[in-house]
């Protein structure tokens, strides 16, 4: 009996095995037949440059499938994605002001994805021959002497300049000049180790140490400054760009954050408006990205600094991990104020945005004098005349620096202005003219200053310079 029972059992747990076999092979044929027919599909298009092979961003994308239509634009790596039926033609119209138009069409594929490369062609560089010019004249030398040699410069609203110089090294030495054209009127020793000099948003100038800042004051011949706190001086005065009668321009930018917005602030009133936002895509999603791959006790601590500040743990590890990484390039998307009209230039949506007074949109048009740095020599700079209000993009070709001056009615650069000496430094503009510090190569000159006269000729601008304060008045 017991044999019996034993074979009764045995024929069981067979049957069951056939019977999860059955339900395994008919599960599969079930999916199977789902996957078969497959009722829709993720449509990866890929945008890039025929002859360099790098991504193309920002190309707008007219797509028509069936009787459906869609419109996308290509993110920073150059792609665009869009789920559809799968089935019959996907018709694809790509359109960028950089690139020739191209039509495309493809088969719809039953599968989970289908990928679409599209080669596009610079249409510009074949049709508009870059234009260069060379700066009329000899360079005049503004400043020279045999024992200082320039390392900065700032130029004031009078014409006169403030030179930062030192006679051997810039880290263990340097003095501030006066300079009116002729002479130097006065100097002041740095008590500090000097790195540059900037403007703030009054026109004051200030020379940035390592440890400190220190505000520059200027009188009838005489030159003095203040120390300020450098936390202080980052926090408070550099965010403010601009302002006007009634209106303060400021951001809050982070070199260590891929995202930051422009707003302005109503002296009347005391309330805040925003004006854009920028961003980097494609940076933003690599710098948060970075919590993934580091180890457990940083994500802890990550963590930890989440609950305590209320800030992303994922904002915190892009911010002390990525950005110390080879990949990580810091936002470049300037404000520029002439007359009544505010400018954003937005490299990464490829366009410059114009504002009134107010912060409020009045147009954008299509920038590409940014695209394939390798080859142009884009340098990631803009610098504005403070006179006329001109806005020129700086270049570098063969170690020759090439100005392009940019029409901001439509974006593009009408000539660029080769400047006559090799390895130039500190480049600003000024009242149509070019300055900039140089020394010849393997000479034994002190850096001097220089300056040479642009080609064209443009009349001065309403540029809000600030009110300097003076050391005499203190006002």
């Amino acid at each position: 009996m017991a044999f019996l029972w034993n074979q009764k059992k045995l024929t069981s747990l067979g049957r069951m095995k056939m019977l999860k076999t059955y339900y395994l092979i008919f599960s599969l044929f079930l999916v199977g037949s789902v996957f078969g027919q497959q009722d829709s599909v993720v449509v990866s298009i890929q945008l890039l440059d025929k002859v360099s092979g790098e991504a193309v961003p920002n190309v707008n994308l007219t797509l028509k499938h069936g009787t459906e239509g869609y419109f996308l634009r290509s993110n920073p790596a150059g792609i665009a994605k869009l789920k559809i039926p799968a089935e019959g033609m996907l018709f694809i119209s790509c359109n960028h002001p950089l690139y020739d138009s191209k039509q495309f069409e493809k088969k719809v594929s039953k599968v989970d994805t289908m990928s679409v490369s599209i080669d596009l062609m610079q249409i510009r560089s074949q049709q508009i021959k870059e234009v260069v010019v060379k700066a009329p004249g000899v360079p005049d030398t503004v400043f020279m002497s045999n024992r200082l040699s320039v390392a900065d410069f700032e130029i004031q609203k009078d014409g006169r300049l403030i030179l930062l110089a030192y006679p051997k090294r810039l880290n263990k030495s340097s003095e501030l000049l006066l300079y009116n054209g002729l002479e130097v009127e006065n100097s002041f020793a740095v008590p500090g180790i000097a790195e540059e000099l900037v403007r703030d948003y009054r026109g004051n100038a200030h020379v940035i140490c390592k440890e400190n800042v220190f505000g520059i004051y200027v009188g009838q011949k005489k030159i003095g400054i203040s120390s300020l706190e450098k936390n202080y001086y980052l926090k408070y005065l550099a965010p403010i760009l601009d302002t006007n009668h009634s209106k303060m321009y400021f951001s809050n930018y982070s070199k260590d954050y891929p995202a930051f917005t422009y707003f302005t602030y109503d002296l009347l009133d005391s309330t805040y408006s925003k004006i854009i936002n920028v961003q980097d895509d494609l940076m933003m999603e690599l710098y948060r990205s970075e919590y993934k791959w580091v180890d457990v006790r940083t994500k802890l601590w990550a963590k930890n600094k989440e609950y305590e500040t209320g800030i992303d743990a994922e904002v915190w590890v892009g911010a002390n991990y990525f950005t110390q990484s080879i990949y990580y390039e810091e936002l470049y998307a300037p404000f520029f104020h002439r007359n009544d009209t505010l400018f954003v230039f937005d490299h990464y949506k490829d366009l410059l945005f114009s504002f009134d007074k107010y912060g409020n949109s009045l147009d954008s048009v299509a920038i590409y004098y940014h695209y394939n740095p390798r080859s142009t020599g884009w340098k990631k700079q803009l610098i504005q005349d403070k006179i006329t209000g001109e806005i020129y993009a700086v270049f570098d070709k063969a170690g020759y620096t090439q100005l392009g001056r940019i029409n901001v009615q439509n974006g593009e650069i009408e000539e660029k202005v080769q400047l006559e000496f090799r390895y130039v430094d500190k480049v600003a503009v000024s009242n149509n003219f070019a300055y900039y510090v140089y020394r010849p190569f393997e000479s034994i000159q002190k850096k001097y200053l220089y300056k040479e006269r642009l080609p064209n000729e443009f009349n001065s601008s309403y540029v809000p310079y600030g009110n300097e304060i003076s050391i005499d008045t203190g006002k």
